[in-house]
């Protein structure tokens, strides 16, 4: 078993290498437009962040970590779809990231090769603690890029939140029936210490389905979360948020929450507010850059 994990690691880094080359030394075109983010079905709030949900304009998404499959038509697949396409690359935290680092810095170089790039809703996503708050700068140089709109509004790009603000669903309103309501990261409930400690919190996972979030935030007075796009959806849905800070991208958005640990938010929680007017404010950012990027792709 030991032996094949190596094996499968060694082949995984090899192709993976194989891969980058193969697209950086491809002949670069820009026959569609694709949405490259990461694709994951369990964590909701990444699924939603690409802007392929929202506009037409956007023939398919990839998945930004295919390029470590060792499945030969996904691989093919991936290569072929960049290099045919324009690239919109986000939303989510693919910035300051070991994870995709590699991917980010092949983005940047296919413009070169005349390929049409697009950071859409992107942000740092540190996991150092003491980088919290303090980050200046990204893994990327975001001025290679064709049009940029970052997630983290104290950068110097342009500010453009997450798309998923542009979801109807966040128009959902209810009768407020949970004070108090803990939405955790899909790795915090594994965490039997912490789920044990405040079992009798109403809560719910941020791998559950959209509708089950926004239902439990709409019918939530406070919301206490280690989930980036939980604490973005209840600020926009005007709740009052605490926000568990699992890497840097908490401490980057317009409208801060209390920051605090599941050790001492109940003590925290008297401290939170309630932004108005927050949920306009994106989805107008957001349409004004979809105007933009669609005019600089020529769609």
């Amino acid at each position: 078993m030991l032996l094949q994990k190596i094996k499968n690691s060694i082949l995984k880094s090899f192709s993976k290498r194989k891969v980058l080359k193969k697209i950086a030394t491809s002949n670069q075109r820009n026959s569609g437009v694709i949405n490259i983010h990461r694709l994951d079905k369990n964590n909701v709030g990444d699924l939603f962040s690409s802007p392929n949900h929202y506009f037409e304009q956007i023939n398919q998404t990839l998945d930004i970590f295919d390029y470590k499959t060792l499945d030969n038509s996904a691989k093919e697949n991936f290569i072929n779809t960049i290099c045919d396409n324009s690239l919109i690359i986000g939303g989510g935290g693919l910035l300051n990231r070991p994870s995709f680092e590699k991917q980010m810095k092949l983005f940047e170089t296919l413009g070169q090769k005349g390929k049409k790039t697009v950071l859409w809703g992107v942000g740092h996503n540190e996991k150092n603690k003491s980088t919290y708050g303090k980050v200046t700068h990204y893994n990327i140089d975001t001025s290679k890029f064709g049009l940029v709109g970052v997630r983290d509004y104290n950068m110097k790009e342009l500010w453009v939140p997450c798309a998923s603000c542009l979801h109807p669903i966040l128009d959902t309103k209810a009768s407020v029936e949970n004070e108090i309501g803990l939405i955790f990261h899909q790795k915090t409930m594994s965490n039997h210490t912490i789920q044990n400690k405040l079992k009798d919190f109403p809560s719910i996972s941020n791998s559950s389905s959209l509708e089950a979030i926004i239902n439990f935030i709409a019918k939530t007075d406070t919301i206490v979360t280690d989930s980036y796009h939980a604490m973005y959806w209840a600020i926009l849905m005007k709740k009052k948020v605490v926000a568990i800070p699992i890497s840097s991208k908490f401490y980057s958005f317009k409208y801060n929450p209390v920051f605090s640990s599941y050790d001492s938010f109940q003590l925290d929680i008297k401290k939170a507010e309630r932004y108005s007017g927050v949920l306009d404010e994106c989805r107008e950012i957001n349409t004004d850059f979809s105007i933009k990027v669609f005019d600089y792709l020529g769609n």
